[in-house]
């Protein structure tokens, strides 16, 4: 297996594969092939994909605003897990971060989601109780086409 940056041929295959994983939360006006197309051109080094045989198994979407590291998408195919795969992506990404001089990184998972949130807690991210998440779409959905 190996680690490495995404590119938008690869967004096909990834989107597949979060379409395989229970628990990822997709939609349509920020998952499109050009929405996608956009983040990895602002952020090209700290969006990875964690390939086998040309295959991709894994998936870490990660950026910055120049203050704090956010992290979105990550999975690995139900096949590959408990292999340490996302771990290893987890691992590259945040190296990644750090070398944009980012120092502290966030993330949102669905509370349902018991499998991610496991993983996230044990690789040290700590629940926030005193935030509320808030999300407005000021733009209209769009259809995704893959």
């Amino acid at each position: 297996m190996k680690i490495r940056r995404m590119n938008i041929n690869d967004y096909e295959k990834v989107y597949q594969l979060w379409m395989s994983c229970s628990g990822m939360g997709l939609n349509n006006l920020d998952d499109s092939k050009e929405e996608i197309g956009r983040f990895l051109n602002r952020n090209p080094t700290t969006c990875l994909v964690a390939e086998e045989r040309e295959m991709i198994i894994g998936v870490i979407l990660a950026g910055n605003d120049g203050r704090r590291g956010y992290i979105y998408h990550t999975a690995v195919s139900p096949a590959y897990r408990r292999q340490g795969i996302a771990a290893r992506l987890l691992d590259e990404a945040e190296l990644a971060l750090k070398e944009s001089g980012i120092s502290k990184i966030a993330l949102v998972v669905f509370s349902k989601n018991k499998e991610g949130n496991a993983f996230w807690e044990e690789e040290g991210f700590t629940s926030r109780e005193d935030l509320v998440y808030r999300n407005k779409a000021i733009a209209e959905m769009i259809r995704i086409d893959t």
